[in-house]
């Protein structure tokens, strides 16, 4: 690997298999937890949700991303629109929700497996992706992905710097690298700033706070509707 040879480096959730559509599951009932009118909260499912983005949006530069780090802010959620501590049975409702991320079943976006064997035999592949290291690494191994990249990397947070360690640690030259991904913020945009190109591929899903603007005019961008597309590109 490495050289002007072209190489392909994927996102993860929800670029391979279903993810935030499961977080959005426990929000929805989260909110409807919150609005109940025995509540008495009077926010509305659209107060609440507020709420809730800008403590997760806090979490995560504090404590990163992962299922444990979203349950912590759904707790402090509680807490702040209620103006106290959540009680314990309060935080038991709420862990048991961890039972939705155990991870023991990933759901492959359709074609993902096909699509990956095939590029597989074509270039080299790599894997990306963020969050808590152990959730992570147990939804690579379900997936049954893994023998198709030459690296499978986890790591905190993907920003420009993570893209040149990335470059650095495989003596790529970052014109021939492709980052895929579904998030402008993690996967496009500071790909495109280490001087990668990237495939831009929209999830239904995508994290609010995976949101970004892309330039319209970045020809060094490839917009696909679906991933099963890359092999008219690859």
């Amino acid at each position: 690997m490495g050289g002007t040879e072209k190489v392909l480096v994927f996102d993860a959730d929800d670029t391979l298999w279903e993810n935030n559509v499961v977080f959005e599951r426990v929000i929805e009932e989260f909110l409807d937890w919150m609005t109940d009118p025995e509540i008495g909260l009077r926010l509305g499912r659209e107060g609440v949700r507020a709420a809730l983005d800008a403590v997760e949006a806090a979490n995560a530069k504090t404590h990163g991303y992962g299922s444990k780090v979203f349950l912590r802010s759904l707790g402090e959620c509680l807490a702040q629109l209620h103006g106290r501590d959540a009680t314990a049975e309060e935080l038991a409702r709420i862990g048991a929700w961890a039972a939705s991320f155990d991870g023991g079943v990933v759901e492959l976006i359709p074609g993902v497996a096909e699509t990956l064997a095939e590029l597989a035999a074509r270039y080299e592949l790599l894997l990306l992706t963020k969050g808590d290291t152990e959730e992570q690494r147990r939804k690579v191994d379900n997936s049954a992905l893994a023998h198709h990249f030459r690296g499978v990397h986890i790591v905190a947070e993907k920003d420009v710097g993570t893209y040149r360690n990335l470059a650095a640690e495989y003596a790529l030259t970052p014109e021939a690298v492709w980052m895929i991904g579904n998030s402008p913020r993690s996967d496009i945009l500071p790909a495109r700033a280490a001087g990668m190109n990237a495939v831009f591929i929209p999830h239904d899903h995508t994290w609010v706070l995976e949101h970004g603007e892309l330039d319209p005019a970045d020809e060094k961008v490839l917009r696909l509707t679906a991933f099963t597309e890359l092999l008219h590109h690859f």
